[in-house]
């Protein structure tokens, strides 16, 4: 009929000004986003842990947002919030590989509704307050005969009538309401708890598995913990595990000097400054098998250290060193020894009229990205290992007291954070309930509270991580953030 005639026409006219309004190409994008990943790519965060698990989350959502609009015909597009912690500019430079400083970063959260690459690019780059001049010559660039091609790639307005006739969707009325809609938990729970049962259901084969393998080489060596440096997936975990069992198989006799120890499986194999046996994911059994052999060694230099931390505490009043796993990058052992000792001879040489135990009970720990002190909301200091011994005296004087009463408030609110997390997971009868190092107990507390206020069956059974974006992870986890609408 002419109807479906004219219909078919009109939806032509419009793919192809669709595509044709694309004035940026995959790579493109890519190059015009440059200057963003270098703001934000995680390698640049390896001396701040939860920044750069943040920045890699937001990084895999980013690209799937990006891949999306690159598909043919896809237009099933939702608002995506987005977090990320971006590396400061200095001020006065003029070249890029060296603009950012090393003395901080800031955090910047945008939600993405657009639906193409050109406009979403100049929304990330505006977001992180980069530049946006390069886009125009890649726009140039990707357009060579944008003059001759002008009337063909303007897009066509249709009357408000045309869409109530045919029944199209108005692209226009589409993206206000896009942009005016703003994800909250409901409606997000509503859409993504399909896909996260699916996903649950088909993991808890292995990850009852990876309970076992866990159970069987903790109990057959003796071992205090099993962990994770990262969050891999059920499989990746349980691969993890029947490698390491394997070389129990084969070298039995290597593995008697772990009784007690913590193992990690992280990025690189060695001892780390908390004392735990490091295996990295990436290297094979033979290198596995020289940590094993070096543990006697690994030990003797682990006494050398607490006697190290003991001799600094005495020449800080009192004051405790210690090492937060989840606060400070990964040291190994070595590295950490090393920064210790610096640290102890600039102190016997400033000789600091420190009362011996008037600091006793206070924390600190030492940062060698960090220039000035600082206090921590836990209540533990942060202490540059280039830090000035005269300011060092001034900082822990005037912060002590301060320091006493977050140490006291961080015991209060892990009690409180741990009762809510217990009244959480059994009213909404959760499989689990569990955060991200990234996320504060205070952070954590307020979020259980507005939960509990809620009445949320979605969440039965489910696996529920508090974050700081919306995400279905592959084993059906459920991530919201904790500041959830």
């Amino acid at each position: 009929t002419l109807y479906y005639f004219i219909r078919l026409c009109l939806e032509k006219i419009l793919l192809q000004c669709i595509l044709q309004s694309r004035t940026l190409s995959g790579a493109d994008a890519i190059n015009a986003l440059r200057p963003f990943y270098f703001a934000v790519h995680p390698d640049f965060f390896g001396q701040h842990p939860k920044e750069r698990e943040v920045n890699e989350n937001s990084l895999k959502r980013l690209n799937g947002y990006l891949e999306n609009l690159q598909k043919p015909g896809f237009r099933s597009f939702k608002p995506t919030q987005l977090t990320f912690y971006v590396r400061e500019r200095e001020p006065n430079s003029s070249n890029v590989q060296e603009s950012f400083s090393a003395s901080g970063f800031r955090a910047v959260s945008f939600t993405l509704h657009t639906r193409d690459l050109l406009s979403t690019v100049l929304d990330i780059l505006n977001s992180c307050s980069l530049s946006t001049e390069h886009i125009q010559s890649l726009n140039v660039n990707s357009q060579p005969h944008k003059e001759a091609k002008s009337t063909v790639n303007r897009p066509i307005k249709w009357d408000k009538t045309y869409y109530s006739f045919t029944g199209f969707k108005d692209p226009e009325e589409e993206l206000e309401q896009a942009q005016r809609v703003e994800t909250t938990l409901i409606s997000w729970l509503d859409y993504n708890e399909a896909s996260a049962v699916k996903k649950l259901k088909k993991s808890l084969p292995l990850r009852k598995e990876l309970e076992r393998l866990k159970f069987e080489l903790s109990r057959q060596l003796q071992l205090s913990d099993i962990r994770w440096q990262r969050s891999w997936g059920v499989a990746h975990r349980c691969s993890q595990l029947h490698s390491l069992g394997r070389l129990v198989q084969q070298r039995p006799e290597l593995l008697k000097n772990v009784k007690g120890r913590t193992v990690v499986f992280t990025d690189r194999s060695g001892m780390s400054a908390a004392g735990h046996i490091m295996l990295g994911t990436m290297d094979v059994h033979h290198h596995w098998t020289k940590i094993f052999e070096r543990l006697p060694n690994y030990y003797k230099l682990q006494k050398s250290l607490l006697l190290l931390e003991e001799r600094i505490s005495q020449l800080l009043g009192g004051i405790q060193v210690i090492h937060i796993e989840e606060l400070q990058p990964l040291m190994t052992l070595e590295e950490y020894y090393e920064t210790l000792d610096s640290f102890y001879n600039k102190l016997c040489d400033s000789r600091l009229p420190f009362h011996p135990r008037s600091l006793r009970g206070l924390q600190m720990i030492l940062e060698s990205d960090r220039y000035a002190p600082g206090l921590h909301e836990s209540g533990h200091f942060m202490i540059p290992t280039v830090c000035d011994p005269a300011t060092l005296q001034w900082f822990i004087f005037a912060k002590a007291q301060e320091a006493r009463e977050n140490l006291k408030r961080k015991e209060e609110m892990m009690m409180t954070e741990k009762e809510l997390i217990d009244a959480s997971t059994e009213k909404f009868s959760l499989g689990r309930l569990y955060k991200e190092p990234s996320v504060s107990s205070a952070q954590m507390i307020d979020c259980c509270k507005r939960l509990l206020e809620e009445s949320l069956p979605y969440l039965q059974g489910m696996h529920l991580c508090i974050s700081h974006f919306y995400s279905v992870l592959q084993d059906g986890d459920l991530c919201i953030p904790w500041n959830w609408k």
